[in-house]
């Protein structure tokens, strides 16, 4: 696969009330942190927030989100509330192929979820996207037992697409995935 961006995409960006970083190893403890907090709601749809997560998880994820962006393959990013500076969640896009269209997703911890954070750092994300990586397509793919991260593509004015039959396959079990896209013309302001 080809790295598609030519300049060096800026390390961050804010939106109204988040601070979004280039995910860094510094933020190892409060990554562990969120996450841990996170696991009973997360671990059903994201893996790798499991029951036994531990801080070496969270430093191998961070070196391994580095080591993407440095290869162009992923841009990953940890979400900051600007009011008090926790680390909520990340959000990421990864490039599925040479076509210039990539795969977005997101998390947030949940001492965060239902106040729109998720659809917020979408949104700012999706924009980023467009902006700097030019991608002329984002995909957001989740499982259709999935109900909030259904209602932050919705919320963001992603364009649903259909339902993939055993798209997904989490914990043993096959799981069909709504696809929504987002792409320029369609993205919502901030």
């Amino acid at each position: 696969m080809m790295n598609l961006v030519v300049k060096q995409p800026p390390n961050s960006f804010k939106t109204k009330r988040l601070n979004i970083q280039r995910c860094d190893p510094t933020f190892a403890d409060s990554l562990f942190e969120s996450a841990t907090e996170s696991v009973k709601e997360i671990y059903p749809f994201l893996p790798w927030c499991h029951p036994g997560y531990q801080r070496v998880d969270a430093n191998q994820w961070l070196d391994f989100a580095l080591a993407r962006w440095q290869n162009g393959d992923a841009y990953d990013f940890s979400i900051f509330n600007q009011t008090d500076g926790t680390l909520i969640g990340g959000c990421g896009v990864s490039l599925i192929d040479e076509h210039p269209v990539a795969n977005l997703g997101y998390w947030i911890r949940t001492g965060y979820t239902s106040d729109g954070m998720a659809t917020e750092a979408t949104l700012g994300l999706a924009e980023y996207s467009f902006r700097y990586l030019d991608l002329l397509r984002l995909e957001i793919i989740m499982s259709t037992r999935n109900a909030g991260s259904r209602h932050v593509a919705i919320n963001a004015g992603a364009h649903f697409e259909g339902t993939l039959r055993n798209r997904l396959f989490l914990h043993g079990q096959k799981h069909d995935a709504h696809l929504y896209s987002l792409v320029p013309e369609t993205s919502k302001e901030k």
